[in-house]
């Protein structure tokens, strides 16, 4: 979209804006470029768009109260032919001459979607309907959309700007003077915008079953990987006579928040229930124990289920059935460990340990989060691999992405402001969804944090690796606040895996779900595959920017008179990207990739502070100039049905795995036809 057109649609949306608050309706939600569904409709580009969706509480029912609007800065049209009203043209337009489809038959197909089976109104009790909005036009200038012909439906009103007046009459017939904020957060739920917190799903699944709701491509991902598993894999309840030779492997590509996870764990559980052998490999400390301290699983019961990629330089005998490998970027070029000796080492490359370890294999991958030059994880690595296999290949790559309240714009934005998608760095404008707002100070970023954190929210603050980090101290194992910011300084969290500070600062694997986490500061190691709803970033001067390019630095520690590690040179502290060996170019790639990773977090809003100075007015003229009072998801804005705190994990052990009788697990296959 040029500027041109991004000046319009914004002076279109500020228009309905403002005639909201003429008809005394400011509370009501508008929800900007809404997708009905993100099930799949033939149409290339992925699910239709609706410019804007309306959500309040009707004044009369008090259901809620959905109106679908399309804006068209139209401000002439003629008809096609006399034969119908549906097809217009629209002089002056892009591609004048083409036939424009009347809006009210745009709406009908939304409309459709939003209510029907599938749609995020349906089993509500609601009121819905749609109109279009010309507000460059007046009803002579556009009488072809007016006629006694036109398309009619409690979705097919049209308003010109001499509609005006009706339509701040009819807007207060639609909408209550209250509510609206509640409504929406219900809707954007069932949109799947707010979908439950990957841990938090787990600890209310219990282990037996998943309650992600699965869409789109992650739904059709599943279905084929079940599928499969049919043709390739053995009868469970049957010892073969002869072992089956094949092998099938999935790839499943996707940005962050595209729902990897889920999908992976998905499977994880209904391959259980059929009895597979199953194991749940990643490459992330940092998850895995996330996974075992925040789900409650006993060390044996998550042994038993979860794993890392490096265990599978011996092969298990018999193979697994299943492998599920997430975080598949962070797959080694070979298994290696300086706790063994060189002869435990893998003798092979690492995807190949994997692919020997199972008759069926699935690789969850995303080579923008590859953070360090030995993470040789790509989607050419597992096609060769595959091939050296003989296995059968199956792609797929995932769009929809949940993580930023599902905001589209500000994955835009992140990846613009970081030089990531080839398009320039563009002004943040706020969508309702993701909030963002530059702090002036450390300090201002963690009052933010920790105020969301005591409320009840999920919150953290992590950094750029750009300080050294010490070991605990001492017999008290104190931590050392490495994060020296001016007068504010405070601790990385605890390199350590036990607990340090007299048991008030948690191991490094747990650090981002264990409630004194919140105290210490991460990076990007300890936080990649997990999410908070609120996040502090703190760039540092690995990253900076200078005129129109950044500029990357390679920074330089010493060890002082007590021999703790102080910060000598700004710029990176992270040895295993700041090396000789790795180029400039591959230094800059895993500086960027790095604050992606931090950047992408966040649920519903990320606190950002660079603590240099050119940089951060830089991020101020990005973020814009963003009205804050009363409008940030803090938890007393938050409606109450958006105010879901993290779940306190259970009690250790006690899961069960649950086993399928034969005729359930028929019923499981035909159910899985359905995806």
């Amino acid at each position: 979209m040029s500027i041109g057109e991004s000046s319009a649609w914004a002076e279109s949306l500020i228009t309905l804006a403002k005639d909201l608050m003429a008809a005394g309706r400011g509370n009501v939600e508008m929800v900007v470029e809404c997708a009905a569904t993100t099930q799949e409709d033939g149409r290339p580009g992925g699910p239709r768009l609706i410019d804007v969706v309306l959500v309040g509480r009707h004044p009369d029912s008090g259901r809620v109260s959905v109106q679908l609007v399309e804006l068209k800065r139209w401000s002439r049209v003629t008809r096609v032919e006399e034969a119908t009203a549906e097809l217009v043209y629209v002089p002056g337009l892009d591609g004048e001459g083409k036939e424009k489809k009347h809006p009210a038959v745009q709406l009908r197909e939304y409309y459709e979607l939003f209510t029907g089976k599938t749609g995020p109104l349906s089993g509500l009790s609601f009121e819905c309907g749609g109109f279009a909005y010309l507000h460059n036009a007046s009803d002579e200038s556009v009488r072809p959309l007016l006629g006694l012909d036109a398309p009619t439906g409690i979705y097919a009103r049209t308003y010109t700007n001499d509609g005006r007046k009706q339509l701040l009459q009819d807007l207060r017939g639609y909408f209550a003077a209250d509510g609206g904020a509640s409504e929406a957060e219900l809707l954007l739920q069932r949109m799947g915008l707010r979908n439950t917190p990957l841990l938090d799903a787990m600890i209310n699944s219990r282990g037996e079953d998943t309650v992600f709701t699965l869409r789109g491509g992650q739904r059709e991902v599943v279905a084929d990987v079940l599928r499969t598993a049919r043709l390739v894999l053995d009868d469970p309840d049957q010892a073969p006579l002869l072992p089956s030779p094949k092998k099938a492997v999935f790839l499943v590509t996707g940005g962050a928040g595209t729902g990897k996870s889920a999908i992976g764990l998905e499977l994880k559980a209904r391959f259980e229930a059929e009895g597979r052998s199953v194991r749940y490999a990643s490459g992330s400390r940092a998850f895995n124990g996330a996974m075992q301290e925040h789900v409650g699983y006993g060390d044996r019961e998550f042994r038993e289920s979860f794993t890392y990629f490096s265990n599978f330089v011996t092969p298990p005998e018999p193979p697994l059935d299943v492998l599920l490998c997430d975080e598949a970027h962070r797959i080694r070029a070979r298994t290696t460990n300086r706790f063994w000796p060189p002869e435990k080492w893998g003798k092979q490359p690492q995807v190949d340990d994997l692919l020997d370890a199972s008759r069926l294999t699935v690789f969850f991958l995303d080579e923008g989060q590859s953070l360090r030059p030995d993470e040789v994880g790509t989607v050419e690595l597992v096609q060769d691999a595959a091939e050296r296999h003989g296995a059968d290949l199956r792609r797929y790559h995932l769009r929809e992405q949940f993580r930023c309240g599902g905001s589209d714009a500000y994955l835009r934005w992140v990846h613009g402001l970081l030089g990531l998608s080839g398009e320039e760095p563009r002004e943040w404008t706020p969508d309702g969804l993701m909030h963002l707002e530059i702090a002036d100070t450390p300090g201002e970023l963690e009052r933010i944090i920790l105020a969301e954190g005591r409320a009840g929210a999920s919150a953290r603050m992590v950094a750029g690796y750009c300080w050294p980090w010490n070991k605990p101290q001492g017999a008290e194992r104190r931590l050392e606040a490495d994060v020296r910011i001016g007068e504010w300084h405070r601790p990385w969290n605890a390199d350590s895996g036990t607990f340090c500070e007299g048991g008030d600062a948690p191991p490094s694997k747990i650090w981002s779900v264990h409630e004194n986490g919140i105290g210490q500061i991460g990076c990007v190691y300890t936080a990649q595959g997990l999410e908070w709803d609120w996040c502090g970033v703190i760039m540092g001067d690995d990253m900076v920017r200078r005129g129109d390019r950044w500029v990357f630095r390679r920074g330089k520690n010493r060890k002082d008179e007590t021999g703790l590690k102080r910060l000598l040179a700004p710029g990176s502290q992270d040895s295993k990207v700041n090396t000789s060996r790795l180029s400039d170019a591959e230094f800059e790639r895993c500086v960027r990739h790095a604050y992606h990773v931090l950047l992408t977090r966040a649920s519903r809003a990320t606190v950002l502070y660079s603590t240099d100075e050119e940089t951060r007015a830089y991020l101020k003229k990005l973020a814009g100039n963003i009205r804050i009072d009363g409008l940030r998801p803090t938890w007393e804005n938050l409606p109450e049905e958006a105010r879901v705190p993290h779940q306190r994990r259970p009690g250790r052990g006690g899961r069960k795995k649950r086993r399928q009788s034969s005729k359930a697990k028929k019923e499981l296959g035909k159910q899985s036809e359905l995806f």
